[in-house]
């Protein structure tokens, strides 16, 4: 079985580990109301998507992040 030689350092450490960093989501203003949506997904606020209703505004979108 392979076993490492040296201790790893924390610097070489800290560069394997430069990527693991968590990214803020990404959010879009909706074309209609102007609420943040996500990219890609139906408005919560007011149920267009690519500039047309989807969702009726009175019902509750199913499977939507409310942010």
């Amino acid at each position: 079985m392979a076993v490492p030689k040296r201790k790893t350092s924390p610097s070489r450490a800290g560069m394997r580990r430069s990527h693991h960093a968590l990214r803020a989501e990404a959010h879009a203003e909706c074309a209609n109301c102007g609420e943040l949506k996500r990219p890609h997904h139906v408005c919560a606020h007011c149920g267009h998507y690519d500039n047309r209703e989807v969702v009726g505004a009175g019902k509750e979108a199913k499977g939507v992040v409310r942010v």
